[in-house]
């Protein structure tokens, strides 16, 4: 058995490679707009982005999911280059902040350098990107509206500790809204036990069951889940070395597809007593 923070050294090591573009796939891939306007993204959304923000990681639209309002702040767990928070960030303004959090030096380096152009494409100057984990989050206590995620929470080694601190940053009331990898049945042995599988956001991902009772657990409530097919399979056409050595693990006849499915997920913090009894 490895230790969290060996774990996270693994995925940190493997988006580094990602940010840096000497690995191009991951869970995501080779055509990212593609899979964007595939999911949802629009056009004039995409339009605002950096250069390099999109990398094709995504496995859902969390801010779609959060129906985004002018002056909420909104909080990315896992921003990597920054591709959710710059279109969070126009949906906001006026009045509004979106933060990123990323463990991945590179990619906060890759986020942050992004903002100049951003700044530029829409006059806006309200986009952070902070450096921590996502199960201990360098946000105070009842601070943010909405938290979104994408395709991350299956990576962290302490899923009921992200699904905590979820519940301690979000204001009463506020929302979370995540789409995420989760499993239809239980992967195999050789997959749970293969850092690539890691990376690539397979070995990370849990039962469908088991992702409600952790939100449950953290206080959350007003839980719906959508499950949608997650076609992984077609990361065979960027033929990246981390697809390729997954898949060696896989049954004869299967396919990682059989396993794997993409989870929308909205919850809400119970507002406050006083706040309950004026609605």
């Amino acid at each position: 058995m490895q230790s969290n923070e060996q774990l996270r050294q693994k995925v940190r090591d493997g988006y580094g490679h990602i940010a840096k573009g000497s690995s191009k796939c991951c869970c995501g891939t080779s055509q990212p707009e593609a899979l964007a306007k595939a999911i949802g993204y629009t056009k004039e959304e995409l339009e605002i982005l950096p250069q390099g923000a999109n990398m094709g990681l995504s496995c859902g639209n969390p801010t779609a999911l959060a129906g985004l309002k002018p002056g909420q702040v909104v909080l990315d767990l896992g921003s990597g280059g920054g591709f959710d928070v710059f279109i969070a960030a126009k949906k906001v303004a006026p009045g509004g902040m979106a933060i990123g959090v990323d463990m991945t030096p590179e990619m906060l380096s890759k986020a942050r350098a992004g903002i100049p152009h951003f700044t530029s494409r829409t006059g806006l100057s309200n986009v952070q990107f902070r450096l921590g984990e996502i199960e201990f989050l360098p946000v105070a206590d009842s601070s943010v509206d909405v938290i979104i995620s994408n395709c991350v929470i299956n990576l962290s080694p302490d899923k009921q500790q992200v699904w905590n601190e979820i519940a301690r940053v979000l204001k009463p009331g506020g929302k979370a809204c995540i789409s995420d990898l989760a499993l239809k049945k239980s992967l195999p042995a050789e997959v749970l036990k293969s850092a690539a599988a890691l990376i690539s956001c397979v070995a990370g991902a849990v039962l469908i069951d088991e992702t409600r009772t952790m939100a449950q657990n953290a206080g959350l409530t007003d839980l719906k889940m959508e499950e949608k097919p997650y076609q992984i399979d077609a990361l065979a056409e960027c033929n990246d070395p981390l697809y390729r050595e997954v898949k060696t693990y896989v049954p004869a006849g299967t396919s990682l597809g059989d396993y794997i499915v993409s989870v929308n997920l909205t919850a809400q913090k119970p507002a406050a007593a006083n706040e309950r009894r004026a609605s």
